[in-house]
């Protein structure tokens, strides 16, 4: 196998300035930001005044994604940001995320590719959909969409973001529902699919208390999942955040859940390009499968393969 590292190089309204130190400076529209980025490790490039403009810094507590933002500069309540056409709200969260991870972009360009050249009607399934983008993106190109997140306020963001995109007509189911469960019952009801997203957090909690814990969730989620692929299924991607697991062992996870068919099984990183010095930042390990007669994305580096 191959570890490739997926970049999404053709961002507008998302840049990442610099990083270093335990830092990164991103600008999302025409705000920057400065966030925790512990992978960071080597110095910054930019010198400190470019730093200074920060519009909010996040200052993280010792709980694990808690902090608050420290705003610096007038910053508005909620904007929006483009890409490729898709439109969508971004704000600062309790979290330290502002409603999109641009590194995931790679993903998006894929599976609208995917169901572009399809040829026929597709069902996508989005599991840990968040904000909706990815979900925009298959919807645009004549998929029937599934979404599925635990936070009511998360579906309603994706809402608005399908409205920003002007694809109000488009038809996706919005699901306030844990994922787990939400799989298990289809599979009962004989649902298919021919696609499926899914984005799982390390930790988190459906909305009747659910606990979700990635490690021991995870593989009976994926074989659920692998119970409700239609018989000539499209794709199926994979991406996980803050985890110990490497590129390897989530594409052999995937690999052997999908072996029985005809496709073709990739991993590896994504990653971001600082602009300041071209270093690349590791976001996310990932792994995907898409059917053999699809012709593959060209969105990745080749010069980045890593044998």
């Amino acid at each position: 196998m191959n570890i490739t590292l997926l970049e999404s190089p053709d961002w507008k309204d998302y840049e990442l300035l610099d990083s270093g130190d335990g830092l990164k400076l991103e600008r999302f529209g025409v705000y920057r930001f400065v966030r925790p980025e512990a992978q960071a490790i080597w110095k910054r490039g930019l010198p400190e005044a470019a730093w200074s403009e920060a519009h909010a810094v996040f200052e993280p507590t010792s709980e694990e994604s808690g902090g608050h933002w420290q705003v610096r500069r007038k910053l508005p309540e909620k904007w929006t940001l483009d890409y490729k056409g898709l439109r969508f709200a971004v704000m600062t969260t309790p979290g330290r995320h502002l409603g999109v991870f641009p590194e995931t972009a790679a993903h998006w360009d894929w599976v609208e590719d995917l169901v572009t050249r399809a040829g026929r009607p597709v069902k996508v399934l989005n599991l840990f959909g968040y904000t909706g983008i990815a979900s925009l993106a298959v919807a645009r190109a004549g998929a029937q969409v599934t979404h599925i997140d635990a936070s009511k306020k998360s579906v309603m963001w994706a809402r608005e973001n399908q409205e920003l995109s002007g694809l109000g007509e488009k038809p996706i189911r919005w699901i306030v529902e844990d994922a787990l469960k939400f799989v298990q019952r289809e599979g009962r009801r004989g649902a298919r699919y021919d696609g499926i997203i899914l984005d799982p957090p390390k930790f988190g909690r459906g909305p009747k208390g659910e606990v979700w814990e990635v490690y021991a969730g995870l593989p009976e989620l994926l074989a659920d999942c692998r119970r409700i692929l239609g018989d000539r299924p499209l794709f199926m991607a994979l991406t996980m955040y803050a985890v110990r697991a490497s590129a390897v062992h989530v594409y052999q996870s995937l690999e052997e859940l999908l072996r029985p068919f005809n496709g073709i099984t990739e991993a590896g990183e994504l990653v971001t390009r600082e602009s300041s010095r071209g270093r690349l930042l590791s976001q996310a390990v990932y792994a995907r499968w898409g059917a053999r007669q699809i012709p593959k994305s060209q969105n990745k580096r080749g010069s980045d393969d890593i044998a």
